[in-house]
């Protein structure tokens, strides 16, 4: 995995530009617990392994809006801009959660971006986003992240 840095100048060329692959990450009862306690979600799924083991997964899993939030670090291994005042998370478009993500399962994400705009004071771009379990041919989570940046 490399970072790819570019100047703010450089950002309105890059549409379509692959980003490749992030490392593997993997996803820890530890942190879904931490995930949970923030988000007042205690699902049994996620934060019982014990009563997991009989359910529909056989184990644990991750909440689907952790794996999503994990765009931001992952998307942080692939890219970044230089001779900025400020990047900002403007939100995302289109999302799925097509798999469940098990605890103990290593995570990667691979990223493209997809569309750049100018914005008044900035320029805005579209990535997409495909959190990949490894070992599975089904993704976890298929996203579009929207970034703005401003000089």
């Amino acid at each position: 995995m490399s970072t790819t840095t570019v100047s703010f100048d450089d950002l309105p060329g890059l549409a379509g530009k692959d980003l490749g692959y992030t490392d593997y990450l993997e996803i820890t009862q530890e942190q879904v617990n931490t995930f949970a306690d923030a988000t007042n979600d205690h699902q049994w799924i996620h934060v019982d392994p014990e009563r997991a083991k009989d359910g529909p997964f056989g184990a644990t899993i991750a909440h689907g809006f952790l794996t999503l939030s994990l765009i931001i670090p992952l998307w942080g291994e692939l890219f970044d801009v230089e001779g900025v005042t400020t990047k900002v998370n403007y939100g995302l478009d289109r999302v799925r959660f097509t798999s469940p993500v098990p605890v103990g399962a290593k995570i990667r994400m691979h990223s493209s971006i997809d569309e750049v705009a100018e914005v008044k004071g900035g320029v805005q771009i579209k990535t997409g986003n495909t959190i990949e379990i490894e070992g599975q041919q089904r993704p976890a989570v298929v996203a579009e992240f929207l970034a703005r940046f401003y000089k």
